[in-house]
């Protein structure tokens, strides 16, 4: 996908009105604590298949006092979580998958243009690709800060059992 198209013009969105608040984006998504990478949604269309949201970073995140000393910088890792987190979202909210939730299936093509820091609030934008009900789905993803894009790329989502997961940890926990 790295052809710079846009999704979506990060100017024409209203980010001061959510159509999902952090408490709507829990209904769907598992991540809590310092792992939700997810402030609000401010865009839907299930006609293009289509999905906005942000995060506001914070001088309180997890990863500010080791990624890098003097010189916080958002991890393209963190950036990459939080379009999986969307892209889970809205695969979960229009059930695209038929699945409990979404794992990470993979990223390709993923380009980092301009660094995040404290203080930006990251939108990111995804476009469902392809999708096969019960095995994967494919996005396109690309986050801004202000107007300009900072990553970009396609991600892959598996659907994942709850009931499956949580029978390992449960005997991951039982050392059985």
């Amino acid at each position: 996908m790295a052809n710079k198209e846009l999704i979506l013009d990060p100017t024409t969105l209203d980010l001061d009105r959510a159509v999902a608040d952090i408490e709507e984006i829990r209904r769907y998504n598992p991540q809590r604590f310092e792992f939700e990478q997810l402030t609000a949604i401010v865009y839907e269309d299930e006609t293009t298949h289509t999905c906005a949201g942000y995060k506001d970073i914070t001088h309180d995140e997890f990863w500010v006092r080791g990624h890098m000393p003097g010189m916080p910088l958002m991890p393209g890792v963190m950036m990459c979580e939080a379009a999986a987190q969307l892209a889970s979202y809205f695969t979960l909210k229009y059930n695209l998958l038929g699945s409990d939730t979404v794992g990470f299936g993979g990223l390709e093509e993923v380009r980092f243009r301009d660094p995040v820091i404290p203080g930006d609030r990251l939108l990111v934008v995804v476009r469902k690709v392809k999708a096969r009900r019960g095995r994967m789905i494919i996005c396109d993803f690309q986050g801004f800060v202000r107007a300009a894009m900072v990553v970009e790329g396609v991600i892959k989502g598996v659907p994942l059992s709850v009931d499956r997961s949580a029978k390992e940890a449960r005997t991951d926990a039982a050392g059985t």
